[in-house]
């Protein structure tokens, strides 16, 4: 029998995926897309902070998924949301998606991707619209990843290789 989790790794999890989201969606900004990546978002159109027309959220009342691929522009980040104009139907429409109100992200080029494990709210179920801890600082385009060495299968690995020098 499982204890009870005075620690909350879900909710620990559930801030540091949203924070992988808004970094990958930071260096889109800065960078564009490279390589093949592309995205898929899903998102909760009933979250507080979404603003999507009236004509998105009658033909997507609770949930919406988007793709950031070929025709997207102005994507712009901050610390709480993003905002993207896609093409809907030859008409542009510019978006704002808070990273609380992500339901699911995928990167099929790489085959990543996660769901976030809350369900979405119901009808009239009030939702928070800041988590109590912020979510993690952006990973600095200057910061590297450690180079981790190459191990035969069965072999120990250094933690050493996971540290920054």
């Amino acid at each position: 029998m499982a204890g009870r989790d005075f620690i909350g790794y879900a909710e620990l999890t559930d801030r540091a995926l949203r924070g992988v989201v808004r970094d990958v969606l930071l260096i889109v900004a800065k960078k564009g897309l490279l390589g093949s990546h592309h995205f898929y978002i899903a998102f909760d159109t009933r979250h507080p902070g979404v603003r999507i027309s009236d004509a998105l959220r009658e033909q997507y009342p609770f949930e919406m998924a988007i793709v950031l691929q070929h025709q997207f522009w102005d994507l712009q980040v901050t610390e709480h949301d993003f905002e993207v104009t896609l093409s809907f139907n030859k008409i542009p429409e510019t978006i704002r998606v808070p990273f609380l109100a992500i339901r699911g992200f995928r990167d099929p080029s790489v085959e990543f991707g996660f769901q976030f494990q809350s369900p979405p709210p119901h009808p009239g179920t009030a939702i928070a619209t800041k988590s109590e801890t912020p979510l993690p600082a952006p990973i600095e385009e200057e910061e590297k990843v450690a180079e981790v060495p190459r191990e035969e299968p069965g072999q120990v690995v250094s933690l050493d290789a996971f540290r920054k020098k």
